[in-house]
């Protein structure tokens, strides 16, 4: 385990994270920019964000083990370098086809980073400090979405939405060139042995209480990308907003979603997981009754409280079912992470893609998707639900 790492190491560590929130948030301004450019429907621009995260998702399940075989630091410089020139492929796209493909690349070049920074953290502190340092990088991770709209719309409205792209592919050649020559191999023992073994992922997904969380943390992503990819077509196209006023609303949103994964920690302390999950469902409820009420008079407000309400049960709901989905496990914990954030990523963006074509408007879409985690309270009330939050086995 190495100490006292330096300055470029940690700012380095903390860039591979942003790789994947800079590459969602920075285009959505130029989201129907896109569909104009292409002359396609906004479901299929909205399809550039749902593969790029499903990407991410199925990724992680090759990307955790190819780190713990090649190395983090290699699997970091791949990751940018696929992440760098499907940037630069997205960039020349001339149809929507090359457009998803490119995206479909470049969510495995962002696996790749992430994974690497997180396995780097852990390399580097040890089991007990690298947790608390983990959560900084998730914390840096929470600011992505509130400042890289702001980028995105400054370059979209000065150089085009293409701009957005060019500015991914140069922050890539810079994070390369400093992991290159500033980051140091941590997993120093790259042992022979078998890093992809199915029986581990299957004795993960034989589990009960991480298929229900897993589960949970997919409906609650679901929600926000759900938000994410509509929000550009509902404000700026049906309700006329300028670009700015766009910028403005998701930042606003993301401060509240910031304050409120800061603050989940402490309500988990204070009443538990069980009550904690019981009340971030809730509040995604009347989040999704407030957005199918407001439908009626299209205005901004009218749309985005729900959404910063959601955001609230969001944070709630993520803090507290990823550590109790991981929570029965020992030394499967690897493998139960990789299974996570495909639940997570590639789960939310396979539903959201399939809501999409169902042919509700946009609010009433989103709405459904708030809806679908009803069913969760109930197995949470139940005898066995709340043994979940009670004992956890250890294996």
């Amino acid at each position: 385990m190495q100490t006292a790492p330096s300055k470029i190491q940690i700012a380095a560590l903390v860039m591979l994270v942003f790789f994947s929130p800079l590459a969602i948030d920075i285009y959505l301004p130029a989201l129907t920019q896109i569909s104009t450019a292409f002359d396609v429907e906004h479901t299929l621009a909205q399809d550039t964000i749902t593969w790029f995260l499903f990407a991410m998702g199925v990724g992680q399940l090759f990307a955790g083990p190819l780190a713990d075989k090649l190395g983090r630091r290699t699997v970091a410089l791949g990751g940018i370098a696929i992440y760098g020139l499907s940037a630069c492929l997205a960039w020349a796209a001339q149809s929507i086809d090359w457009m998803l493909a490119a995206r479909l690349l470049q969510g495995l070049g962002a696996c790749a980073t992430s994974v690497a920074a997180f396995a780097t953290v852990r390399d580097m502190y040890g089991p007990e400090r690298s947790g608390k340092v983990i959560s900084y990088l998730n914390g840096a991770i929470c600011f992505i979405p509130a400042l890289a709209p702001i980028l995105g719309s400054y370059l979209t409205q000065q150089y085009g939405w293409r701009a957005n792209f060019s500015f991914m592919a140069g922050f890539a050649l810079f994070v390369g060139a400093l992991v290159l020559f500033n980051m140091r191999e941590t997993n120093s023992k790259q042992e022979g042995q078998r890093y992809f073994s199915l029986s581990r992922y299957i004795d993960v997904v034989r589990t009960p209480t991480f298929v229900f969380h897993a589960s949970l943390c997919l409906l609650a992503m679901a929600v926000i990308l759900a938000y994410v990819t509509s929000a550009p077509v509902v404000l700026m196209e049906q309700m006329g907003l300028t670009m700015d006023e766009f910028t403005y609303w998701f930042g606003l949103n993301a401060v509240f979603n910031i304050a409120a994964c800061m603050l989940a920690p402490r309500v988990m302390d204070k009443i538990g997981t069980h009550k904690t999950l019981r009340l971030g469902i809730s509040t995604l409820l009347v989040a999704g009754g407030l957005m199918a009420w407001g439908a009626r008079f299209a205005t901004p407000v009218s749309f985005m409280l729900p959404v910063i309400i959601s955001s609230i049960g969001f944070a709630l709901i993520l803090g507290a079912s990823a550590g109790k989905a991981l929570a029965p496990f020992g030394d499967k914990a690897g493998t139960a992470a990789a299974l996570l954030g495909l639940f997570q990523m590639s789960g939310s963006g396979l539903l959201v893609g399939i809501m999409q074509r169902a042919g509700l408007d946009a609010p009433y879409m989103v709405a459904m998707q708030m809806w679908l985690v009803l069913p969760a309270l109930f197995i949470l009330k139940s005898k066995v639900g709340k043994g979940w939050h009670q004992t956890v086995k250890i294996g």
